[in-house]
């Protein structure tokens, strides 16, 4: 049966995978365009938070999930951070 702890957490898990893809393509890429930095702050506070807010409502399979958001969220501001503040390469030598 799908309790509502379940389903939150399976929502979790899917935006962690999301994350983690767009953290390897920022790696990829080696760039970071098209995105609007105070989202990267909120999303992962939020994430943070709930790492807090989801025992407080025993609601264990979303703190676990959770925890593997706010990691990829992590790595994701850290990995646009650092390469927002890379130089572009010269266009001509």
């Amino acid at each position: 049966m799908l309790t509502p702890d379940l389903g939150n957490a399976l929502f979790e898990f899917l935006g962690a995978v999301f994350q983690v893809k767009n953290a390897h393509q920022i790696y990829v890429d080696k760039q970071v365009k098209g995105v609007y930095w105070p989202a990267w702050i909120f999303f992962t506070a939020w994430g943070y938070w709930n790492l807090g807010y989801y025992p407080s409502l025993d609601q264990w399979w979303s703190f676990a999930a959770g925890i593997l958001i706010a990691i990829a969220n992590t790595v994701w501001v850290s990995l646009a951070f650092y390469y927002s503040r890379q130089k572009s390469p010269a266009l001509i030598p």
